[in-house]
């Protein structure tokens, strides 16, 4: 399958929104109308065609080559269909993705997978402040779908998470998982302060101790969990080293007993 290439002229001027290069939104279209769809976030008037060479295939599949920090929403709202991205990206690239897979091969800005509903996205470098958590306005941060971080993240991982997966492979910043609702964040190396901070449910699964927990969490002790041997299965598919941290024995924290008290934190003995 030949897929819809755009590879990046020179790196704009202004910050550019891509949210309209969908699949769903660009299927049937010609070269010349995909050229003609406007981007722009200011009074400056932008095109894909000023900002982008365009190379037709399937816009089941579209990649996007020599990107930059100044892209922003790539893949928001997708629901269908792949994204390939070449490069970094800006703010919120796979919010409130409802479907389909966004694959960015560089590092993202803040509020990557922000109201995510569905569908997988996989990050190969780092990712900025505030993964899968909730945009500024918003009451809820990811509510499903897959992400997958094989480097590192900041802080505020899955803040006000509702469900779904995060597995972040490198470090992680400081409050990771904090007002968690529901949902699964698995955090392979070393973790900043205060993971889980003021969290009401939900698990969290450290492959090393965080560096300071709160004192409203309580130790609940070393436990062997069937749940955990289960979720392994699924997690290895995604992330071989993150699956390896499941099936061992567990020391559990519940809490944040400064809330709802029902969240966990767990890490291998």
């Amino acid at each position: 399958m030949t897929v819809l290439r755009l590879t990046l002229r020179h790196r704009p001027d202004q910050r550019l929104d891509l949210s309209p290069l969908l699949p769903r939104r660009l299927a049937g279209k010609t070269a010349s109308e995909i050229a003609a769809i406007e981007l722009q976030t200011t009074r400056q008037k932008v095109t894909v065609g000023d900002i982008f060479r365009l190379r037709m295939g399937d816009c089941a599949a579209i990649h996007i080559d020599g990107t930059c920090d100044r892209l922003d929403q790539i893949g928001q709202a997708m629901d269908e269909g792949e994204i390939v991205v070449d490069g970094n990206v800006g703010i919120r690239a796979g919010a409130l993705m409802a479907g389909g897979r966004l694959t960015v091969k560089g590092n993202v800005g803040p509020w990557a997978a922000s109201g995510m509903k569905a569908g997988e996205v996989e990050i190969t470098g780092n990712a900025a402040d505030w993964l899968g958590a909730a945009s500024p306005g918003e009451t809820v941060g990811m509510r499903g779908g897959v992400v997958v971080v094989r480097g590192s993240g900041g802080e505020r991982i899955g803040d006000r998470m509702r469900r779904g997966t995060i597995i972040v492979e490198g470090r992680a910043g400081g409050y990771a998982g904090s007002r968690m609702i529901a949902g699964t964040l698995i955090l392979c190396r070393k973790t900043g302060p205060l993971p889980g901070y003021l969290m009401r449910r939900g698990t969290i699964v450290l492959g090393k101790s965080a560096e300071a927990m709160s004192p409203t969490f309580v130790d609940c002790g070393t436990q062997e969990f069937v749940a955990m041997r289960l979720l392994s299965a699924f997690v290895k598919t995604l992330s071989p080293k993150a699956g390896s941290i499941l099936p061992s024995p567990l020391r559990r924290f519940a809490g944040d007993m400064a809330t709802l008290g029902k969240g966990e934190i767990l890490f291998p003995t």
